[in-house]
């Protein structure tokens, strides 16, 4: 009688053990690397965020929305250029390649957070949720930066030539 209980319950602990690792897994092929959203004065309703996301996945996949509650609106945007002046587009979304990086920065593809329901400081942690076109959601925190860490890093080497 023992043994068939043993078995069962080891049973039901492999079928949930399954179950965990395919929903780790699954959540787990899109990574945020790394991410900051700008720093504005109190006056300013609107700022950005920059981050680099890693898909681990064998599958590409796109971000096609941001929602915050920081935010009345998140959009993503691309920078463009039109007769020499550059112009700021909201797109559909942005592309992640199997195995590949997405990379949103200040010179190219961003976030625009619009009409902020509250002042941003420094420091401040600001709550993202990330929905792809395979409807998986990535829920993450960036930090409120003045600069990142490579526009620190770029402006070092300016200043040391």
């Amino acid at each position: 009688m023992e043994f068939k209980t043993l078995k069962v319950i080891f049973k039901h602990l492999f079928s949930f053990l399954v179950l965990a690792i395919f929903s780790l897994s699954a959540s787990a092929s899109i990574m945020l690397k790394e991410g900051h959203v700008r720093a504005m004065p109190a006056s300013v309703p609107n700022t950005a965020a920059y981050l680099t996301l890693m898909n681990h996945s064998d599958n590409a996949v796109s971000l096609v929305s941001v929602t915050t509650p920081v935010a009345k609106e998140a959009q993503l945007h691309t920078l463009i250029e039109e007769n020499g002046v550059v112009k700021m587009r909201q797109v559909e979304g942005f592309d992640i390649e199997s195995h590949g990086t997405l990379m949103l920065q200040p010179s190219g593809n961003h976030i625009m957070l619009l009409s902020l329901t509250k002042s941003l400081m420094v420091g401040d942690k600001v709550p993202l949720t990330l929905t792809f076109s395979d409807g998986e959601q990535l829920d993450i925190e960036l930090i409120v930066a003045k600069k990142s860490a490579s526009d620190i890093e770029e402006s070092h080497h300016h200043h040391h030539h």
